[in-house]
């Protein structure tokens, strides 16, 4: 992590300070006074809620080195003689320290990866590849936004070679402040879905927003990006890219230049042969870069899906681009660890078997978990379990509706929802089922822990259950209470 005087945290962040405390030595950052540790800076954020000056006494009381203090707040009389670095405004003062910290890791690597969705698996299967090799830090959980991403940054040890760093978004400029931070050597764009529609518009205005985290890309860069999305393709026909950038395409369809082959996909995993894409596209004056010759590879993950799949495949073309050897990144993603709720199985009371997905949802998300459902074989029945899906703007009650209806028969053998929005799901799910309806369990409950007590009831142990839902809906309580006999 960072370590620096007090003078030098200044200079980076265009602070004044008392020059008695300029040899003061400060080793990383943080923002929550109950987390401090000794020697940190501490960055006291104001919010419409909270004031993070109201905690800095204390936090230094506890071992902080220094705090920042924002120019507008009286400096009360205990705090006189305290470490403290004056600055116009704490959250843009700790965004420029990361910035400039970034610029002086002349040995680092970055990676950026945002989308709609895949973020955080690309993110631990690129740095599980890339970590067989090199010295590898990823950001922790979701700290991905305009707080998180610097904390990140300010984390990172001088001996880092590669920072795999995610950037998250609700609205246009976010990517471009978080790349501008990072400056990814690597970018990649996982694809363009539904979420954040309500601030965004629309999908395209989706894909302009992830295409943002070019403005960042170094000179000579590499953008990998989801060649079986043509928003992305539209759009970077008219992205101004950094002199010398390369783009690669990644996904499932044939023309990417990095694609897989003779899928096999089951309920907790999934192998794949990697295949020779070797078609060449024109991009904005870019040329992709064509696939070389080579022997099918079995890749395997251990977390199901196509979308999984396709998450991996630019796992891979980083890992060729950073010279991994093959046997490396196939070691890479079979080792595997990925942060909680992406697909995650556990084990119900009864033996039957849970795939918990409830870290979030949007409609993209969503039909992938279906199709990954209806794709694996073996069990007496399939559940789909589905809260409500945030953030979708107007057409929120349609596009739960549609959700709804794109479940069939096939897919799945019963169907619960939960929450005001997915009501609209179940329905949608009635009209697909069509007379079927009548013989499934096609239920809305209006509590989790009324839908959690009856699917106990009913679930037999050659079972299995999805479980997804946006964030706020905290579908893993669901899980929780399935878990529990």
């Amino acid at each position: 992590m960072i370590r620096r005087t007090l003078e030098q945290i200044g200079g980076m962040c265009k602070a004044e300070w008392n020059p008695a405390a300029s040899a003061v030595a400060i080793t990383g950052a943080g923002t929550d006074s109950r987390k401090i540790t000794a020697g940190q800076l501490f960055v006291p954020l104001v919010g419409d809620k909270f004031d993070g000056h109201d905690y800095v006494a204390q936090a230094l009381k506890d071992g902080a080195a220094a705090a920042l203090w924002q120019r507008g707040h009286a400096i009360p009389p205990e705090l006189a003689d305290a470490p403290l670095l004056l600055v116009d405004d704490t959250l843009a003062a700790l965004q420029a320290l990361a910035s400039v910290y970034r610029t002086e890791l002349a040995g680092l690597r970055v990676v950026g990866i945002t989308g709609s969705n895949g973020k955080t698996t690309t993110k631990d299967m690129v740095a599980a590849v890339l970590g067989t090799s090199l010295r590898v830090h990823k950001t922790a959980g979701n700290l991905n936004n305009h707080i998180g991403l610097p904390l990140m940054v300010l984390e990172l040890d001088e001996q880092t070679e590669v920072a795999v760093l995610e950037m998250g978004m609700s609205g246009f400029g976010e990517i471009e402040l978080l790349t501008q931070i990072a400056k990814p050597d690597v970018a990649i764009i996982t694809n363009i879905g539904d979420a954040h529609m309500l601030q965004l518009g629309s999908r395209e205005g989706i894909a302009k927003a992830k295409l943002e985290i070019v403005s960042g890309l170094q000179p000579g860069g590499l953008l990998l990006y989801n060649g079986d999305e043509p928003l992305l393709v539209a759009g970077l026909g008219t992205t101004a890219l950094p002199a010398g950038a390369r783009l690669e395409a990644f996904g499932l369809m044939d023309g990417n230049r990095w694609t897989a082959a003779n899928m096999n996909i089951d309920a907790v995993s999934a192998a794949f042969e990697l295949k020779d894409g070797g078609a060449r596209a024109q991009v904005n004056g870019a040329v992709t870069e064509a696939a070389e010759t080579a022997e099918a590879a079995i890749y395997a993950i251990p977390v199901p899906g196509k979308h999984n799949v396709s998450n991996a495949l630019a796992a891979i073309a980083i890992g060729h681009h950073f010279g991994i050897s093959g046997e490396r990144i196939r070691q890479g993603l079979s080792s595997l660890q990925l942060t909680g709720m992406r697909i995650q199985p556990v084990k119900a009371f009864n033996g039957a078997m849970i795939l918990n997905d409830a870290y979030n949802a949007n409609p993209t998300a969503v039909r992938a978990a279906i199709d990954l459902l209806e794709s694996v074989s073996g069990f007496r029945k399939k559940w789909i379990v589905l809260g409500d899906m945030l953030e979708l703007g107007p057409d929120e009650e349609q596009l739960h509706y549609d959700t709804g209806a794109f479940i069939t028969p096939a897919k799945a053998d019963a169907v619960l929802t939960c929450g005001q929005l997915s009501r609209h799901t179940s329905h949608g799910v009635k009209s697909s089922f069509g007379a079927a309806a009548d013989a499934a369990d096609i239920i809305h409950f209006e509590e989790k822990e009324k839908l959690a007590e009856w699917l106990k009831q009913q679930l037999q142990p050659a079972d299995i259950v999805l479980v997804k839902g946006s964030r706020g809906m905290r579908m893993e309580q669901i899980v929780q209470a399935l878990e529990v006999g």
